[in-house]
């Protein structure tokens, strides 16, 4: 049998099998047994080396070194994580929005939330509080498409993960930047209060010399879909409290109530958004009885 080796990226996973684009080519690959036995999987994202013999199945030989990853969805190499969050039906969660822009930040991904349905509800309660925050926002309306190439311009050469809690308007925002991808779309529940979800699996579509994924919604009880950020790395995981952090009068400061502590102080002058605040309280909350083998 004749064997050849390239390298590519995968595009999905389903059912077993992997989607690699090389050398101008979709391969259809099955994964080796060795990455069980070490523990790892391939996941959309992942750089990897595979087998094309001249019959049979290709094979996924090597998954090449991640600059990062995230679990849920399970996506690797993400230079920017684009967090939809609509103005309105479903109202916005500031807690989730939050959690994955702290995940973002703590894995090295910039973070960009992106406010949709500007047409139905004022962006303002949202744009205000994340403008002190260092984050990109950027209002999106798909009656006008406002928003749409300033979003654009990010994409260039970049993976480019879309997320958002379900019926946001992801798909929608997708068909708006790639009409060719005709991305199904998922009308809002009123009863259950959120989306069909429409997307089942992440998939990696080649755009603008990069690459776009598209990842499942989620419903806003999935909050442990991002992960648990370590007590001591999360204050890092807030941008705007850089700035804050060596000015507190005590070191063991843990930000959330002490005396002399400066980023409680900013929150008090203004500086930094109380519902950014709070988020991080209740992030910090969660985590900080947590051992490392818990995490």
């Amino acid at each position: 049998m004749v064997m050849s080796h390239i390298e590519g990226i995968i595009l999905k996973s389903i059912g077993g099998f992997y989607y690699v684009e090389a050398a101008e080519t979709i391969y259809e690959c099955k994964a080796r047994g060795t990455f069980r036995k070490k523990g790892i999987k391939p996941v959309a994202g992942d750089r990897v080396k595979i087998s094309v013999p001249d019959s049979g199945y290709c094979a996924v030989e090597e998954v090449c070194q991640r600059k990062n990853s995230i679990i849920r969805p399970p996506l690797a190499n993400i230079d920017t994580l684009v967090i939809v969050v609509s103005t309105c039906e479903p109202s916005p969660n500031t807690l989730v929005i939050d959690k994955m822009t702290a995940c973002a930040v703590n894995k090295g991904i910039e973070p960009v939330i992106v406010i949709s349905k500007c047409d139905l509800s004022s962006p303002e309660p949202l744009a205000k509080i994340y403008s002190m925050t260092g984050i990109k926002t950027i209002e999106f309306s798909s009656v006008d498409n406002r928003g749409v190439e300033e979003i654009r311009k990010l994409l260039p050469d970049k993976l480019t993960a879309f997320t958002g809690n379900s019926g946001v308007g992801k798909s929608t925002l997708l068909n708006a930047l790639f009409p060719k991808l005709n991305l199904s779309t998922g009308e809002i529940s009123e009863k259950l209060g959120r989306g069909r979800h429409t997307t089942r699996s992440v998939e990696l579509f080649k755009t603008e010399g990069g690459y776009a994924a598209d990842t499942p919604g989620f419903s806003t009880v999935d909050l442990e879909r991002y992960e648990v950020i370590d007590k001591d790395d999360l204050k890092f995981a807030f941008p705007e409290f850089e700035e804050y952090l060596d000015k507190c009068r005590f070191s063991t400061c843990s930000h959330t109530c002490e005396k002399g502590c400066a980023i409680v102080e900013a929150v008090k002058n203004g500086e930094i958004n109380p519902s950014r605040h709070q988020s991080y309280i209740a992030m910090y909350n969660e985590v900080k009885d947590l051992k490392k083998w818990e995490q």
